[in-house]
């Protein structure tokens, strides 16, 4: 038996892989050698062709996002993010298989399945033409290189396989990024041709990242308590730039540089420094620029590991949250407000201070028009704890509902 180059005719292909054939198919990084991935017997075929041990599990190729839930079970948000992003294209993502469906040997025994939407027109229409999961390893016998062109197929199985479909030369020739997403952390089995940083990336932006700001008194702690009881990772900005003041030797560093006198020997004297900027706007401007790049850094760090970690919500405490620049990382920035009699007495009681002193400090911040300005929502904490909590809680069920 020679085996079939199909052009055109994908109805072909898609018939040879219901009756329990073998296909070799395009897609944007290797071609595939498919069979019909519920069907035992295509799968051992498989195996077979190809001389790989049938203790490595094989992926399912599929149409779109939508099969995500015919072969998997405990489907993490952040998974389908990451398809809605980069599928059609070259990413396998591993998750917990419907072991009822997905047949053993697919699985090799284990209780996972990894998932691949390849970006190739003429393989997606043939997944959609049968009607079926492709059981789709690349097209080469096990040791030898990946194959780029159905010419490559032939000459590897000739009289092996039914059909190859000449879909020309694959555009990138490396293998899909294989992504570990059935269990925390998530972590990438194989890099391949998607980097590991636009992964990252996607990750952090599948976050529901919410800013809260607001001058002192207002009220915030208790809107980020609200938060880590909804499972919120929550990062006060002025905690991470001491911590960083505290330990990242870049940063101390750029600040030696710019401001010498301010440090005895590598120490900094933060008084010496506060005294320094805050007599010169010029100088305070420079300090923000260096060190809000820093503290810009660290939250990312810090929600690329969240995300990794399967979070799906975070917030960002600033009261210099818009001028940062921080803001503009979040999905909404809720401005906390209250009384100016409120906010007195909460920082006299707080921080043990005169009515004087904590004069001075609200007079220092941004008036309630500059939060009312520049947040996309605002919420007053006037009144007893119990009532903000309830307020704020309707406000993040708006937030959540568009």
């Amino acid at each position: 038996m020679e085996t079939q180059i199909i052009r055109e005719d994908l109805t072909q292909a898609a018939e040879i892989i219901r009756s329990g054939g073998l296909v070799g198919v395009p897609t944007e990084t290797v071609y595939g050698l498919a069979g019909n991935g519920l069907d035992e017997q295509a799968v051992r075929e498989i195996y077979e062709v190809k001389g790989r041990p049938e203790v490595k599990p094989l992926a399912l190729m599929v149409p779109d996002a939508g099969e995500i839930d015919r072969y998997c079970l405990e489907v993490p948000e952040a998974a389908r993010a990451l398809a809605e992003k980069f599928w059609p294209g070259p990413l396998s993502i591993v998750l917990k298989a419907k072991t009822d469906i997905v047949p053993d040997i697919v699985r090799a025994g284990g209780e996972t399945v990894s998932l691949r939407c390849p970006d190739h027109p003429m393989t997606l229409k043939a997944l959609r033409l049968s009607g079926l999961p492709f059981a789709a390893p690349s097209a080469n016998p096990s040791g030898s290189p990946s194959p780029k062109t159905a010419g490559e197929v032939y000459a590897y199985f000739n009289g092996q396989i039914d059909a190859v479909i000449d879909g020309g030369p694959c555009g990138i020739g490396r293998e899909s990024t294989i992504l570990d997403m059935s269990r925390t952390p998530y972590r990438i089995l194989r890099q391949g041709a998607l980097p590991a940083e636009e992964i990252e990336a996607a990750l952090r932006d599948s976050l529901q990242l919410i800013g809260i700001t607001g001058p002192s008194g207002s009220g915030k702690t208790s809107a980020l308590g609200v938060l880590e009881r909804e499972g919120a990772l929550v990062l006060d900005c002025d905690a991470v730039y001491h911590e960083l003041l505290a330990q990242d030797r870049e940063l101390l560093e750029a600040l030696q540089a710019r401001w010498p006198d301010a440090f005895e020997g590598e120490i900094l004297d933060r008084r010496k420094l506060a005294l320094i900027v805050f007599s010169d706007p010029e100088a305070l401007k420079q300090l923000n620029e260096i060190t809000h790049r820093f503290i810009s850094r660290e939250i990312t760090r810090r929600l690329t590991g969240f995300a990794l970690n399967g979070g799906r919500i975070a917030a960002l405490d600033a009261i210099e949250l818009i001028s940062s620049g921080l803001g503009a990382l979040c999905d909404c920035v809720i401005g906390v407000l209250a009384e100016p009699e409120t906010r007195l007495s909460r920082i006299m009681d707080r921080d043990g201070i005169s009515r004087e002193a904590a004069l001075l400090r609200i007079q220092a911040q941004k008036d309630d028009q500059y939060f009312i300005d520049s947040c996309d929502r605002v919420v007053y904490n006037n009144g007893s704890a119990a009532e903000f909590e309830q307020t704020f809680m309707n406000t993040l069920e708006e937030i959540r509902n568009g």
